[in-house]
């Protein structure tokens, strides 16, 4: 098992960071189970799961947060107390659900197509597919040449071979996995070794930024980003002063992500078109970070690669946030496909039928929170951190490296808990704010750590968000 404290000194180490000081973690993983109560007075539980999820909640934004304390010091700040409770720390794996405008929840997005959701193969393998966008669902109905409706999919499903299937959705750039169980990850030899890896890309001389009042104060962000773990990255940067630029593109579908989009400003650039192209390497120029959670390759077509951006920009961060590392990088996936992939789904689906009494029922189930996303997003903002302050020692451009898919290594090597570690609205009044835009009145889950001398930056929503 796993303590807070040694899963935050594994990430200073993995990181090259240390030494950092080490922040206070308050009360102890969630192990009680509660219940929140919906907009129809019934208790839904959150996080039902046996994963330590508060340690490595806690243990990544402290890493995050005491990377920024350092570089507050190196512009003329002094050394400061950082702490956080864990179980606030686990509530904000959710902080999508927390999100209320007008004081009502909003609804989460849901994949109207027959395409997403688990079926089962000839060989008795179970995958889950997800058609997230039309095209994908579309594209997806084309290979099993099945119709959009729950019997159609399954009967195509039920004629392949489960790897067959998994490696003809990888081809083809659809999203897709067989569920395996963590042992069977690991034979696949896909298993990470470290949740972040920190590469010195590019030659530059030592960073010497100047005196603020936060740690990330006048240094500029770019979020090439669509979903959740990207905009949970670009927000951690935000919560620590740095000013973010999203960069949207009129050609790829987005889900709006309202926990993680205050703080920020945005700007909608066609990388296709020579003269947006042009804008963004202008930009580029400017930049201290640039994050990037398209998959791995888009951009590098573009003319967007780390290296090219390291010689453009000599000294820049580089973050690259993706489903998979290693072989399978190059493949589409989303929160739940990883899930499958890695073990999670297998060790959820029997942790929650032996709950029930019934473990010989056991199926593949999904934990009921992104919380690969959030966890990665938070990782990549750590690793963000760590790498300036790496540049403040040692010079060089950096290039940061985190996916779902090594999350999920390092969140099922932190141990196991006896009980449902699940959250509610109590107890986090502390965090919530609330802000106003065109489009109604918002309150939020704003940053969890408390930091005495540079308190985080909650932000304001732009008015932008597509409201549904």
């Amino acid at each position: 098992m796993t303590t807070p404290h040694a899963a935050f000194e594994f990430l200073n180490r993995a990181t090259g960071a240390a030494p950092l000081p080490v922040p206070e973690f308050e009360g102890s993983e969630p192990e009680r189970a509660l219940a929140e109560k919906s907009a129809t007075e019934k208790p839904v539980e959150r996080f039902a799961t046996p994963f330590r999820l508060a340690t490595a909640a806690a243990s990544s934004l402290a890493f995050g947060a005491a990377a920024a304390g350092e570089i507050w010091r190196f512009r003329g700040g002094e050394k400061q107390t950082i702490r956080i409770d864990l179980a606030a720390a686990c509530a904000s794996l959710a902080a999508e659900s927390l999100v209320r405008r007008n004081g009502s929840p909003i609804p989460p997005h849901k994949d109207e197509t027959a395409t997403t959701g688990f079926y089962r193969s000839a060989d008795r393998r179970w995958l889950y597919m997800r058609g997230a966008f039309p095209h994908l669902a579309r594209r997806t109905l084309e290979l099993l040449n099945a119709k959009d409706n729950a019997k159609s999919v399954g009967d195509a499903v039920a004629k392949w071979n489960g790897l067959a299937l998994e490696d003809a959705i990888g081809f083809l750039g659809l999203a897709g996995a067989v569920v395996r169980s963590a042992e069977e990850w690991r034979a696949t030899g896909l298993k990470a070794a470290n949740p972040i890896t920190l590469t010195k890309i590019g030659e530059a001389p030592p960073f010497r930024p100047d005196k603020s009042e936060t740690p990330l104060s006048r240094m500029r962000v770019l979020g090439l980003t669509r979903l959740s773990a990207g905009e949970a990255a670009t927000w951690g940067l935000a919560a620590h002063g740095a000013e973010v630029l999203s960069i949207t593109s009129p050609r790829h579908a987005t889900v709006e992500a309202y926990g993680f989009a205050a703080g920020k400003q945005a700007r909608e650039l066609d990388l296709a078109k020579p003269g947006d192209a042009e804008a963004l390497r202008l930009l580029v120029r400017d930049a201290h970070i640039v994050v990037d959670s398209h998959r791995p390759g888009a951009l590098a077509k573009l003319g967007f690669s780390p290296a090219t951006l390291a010689h453009a920009a000599p000294g820049i961060v580089t973050v690259s946030l993706s489903a998979y590392s290693g072989a399978w990088a190059p493949r589409r996936g989303f929160e739940a496909v990883v899930q499958a992939a890695t073990g999670l789904a297998a060790e959820q689906g029997a942790y929650l039928a032996a709950k029930r009494g019934r473990p010989q029922e056991a199926l593949p189930a999904l934990i009921a929170a992104p919380v690969l996303s959030t966890l990665t997003g938070s990782l990549a903002a750590a690793g963000a951190m760590a790498a300036v302050l790496r540049r403040i020692r040692e010079g060089g451009s950096w290039h940061v490296e985190v996916s779902l898919a090594a999350t999920a290594d390092w969140l099922m090597g932190l141990g196991r808990i006896d009980a449902a570690a699940m959250t509610t609205r109590d107890g986090l009044d502390p965090y919530l704010y609330s802000c106003e835009t065109k489009d109604g009145w918002f309150e939020l889950l704003g940053p969890v750590v408390r930091m005495d001398k540079t308190p985080l930056l909650r932000g304001v929503l732009p008015d932008r968000l597509a409201i549904p």
